[in-house]
């Protein structure tokens, strides 16, 4: 499936982002011919983790979550991380963009931690979806149902809300992603 004109933000923090859920996704939706955008707290490099403890590959960002805008993406991705998803769900700008995804109809994808940015955004409530298991609590406190599967596509919402448990689904979490941004509904 091609992704030639697509453009999809990716947000995430300076550091401890789970290294493959960065680098994974982003690699996908560029062979598929998206054009990818990675959006940090601050323009410096993305120090990643492997399994939220060993440092992983730095990434440089295109671009900071204050100067980025939803406007001209297709999609926007966070990844997860326990260290970057606990500050990106308190980050005013990662909140910011989320939700103007949402409004718009835009599909939003979060994997492992990601979903915290869609509990302090208001995103989780009446939606199922999944995630780390140690965030279920989290979630349905939130008013989502929570399922413990591979990958959930929830299309009942004003947008198409894609997510994954951990490291081990990315396969199946990228190719949601790419379903999805090339107009399969149910991805």
């Amino acid at each position: 499936m091609s992704l030639d004109g697509k453009n999809v933000l990716v947000l995430t923090t300076n550091y401890g982002t789970e290294q493959d859920e960065l680098e994974k996704p982003v690699a996908v939706l560029r062979e598929a011919g998206a054009r990818v955008t990675v959006a940090a707290q601050k323009d410096e490099g993305v120090q990643t983790l492997v399994s939220d403890k060993d440092p992983g590959s730095v990434v440089q960002p295109d671009t900071t979550l204050a100067e980025a805008s939803a406007d001209g993406f297709d999609a926007v991705v966070v990844p997860g991380g326990t260290v970057n998803a606990d500050q990106l769900r308190t980050d005013d700008d990662a909140r910011r963009l989320v939700s103007a995804f949402a409004e718009s109809g835009r599909p939003v994808a979060a994997i492992c931690h990601g979903p915290w940015l869609l509990v302090d955004s208001g995103l989780a409530k009446g939606r199922r979806l999944t995630s780390y298991p140690s965030l279920s609590p989290d979630l349905e406190n939130a008013g989502a149902t929570w399922v413990d599967e591979e990958v959930v596509v929830d299309t009942s919402g004003s947008h198409p809300l894609i997510t994954s448990r951990n490291p081990g689904d990315l396969d199946a979490f990228s190719s949601a992603i790419v379903r999805s941004l090339g107009g399969d509904a149910g991805a």
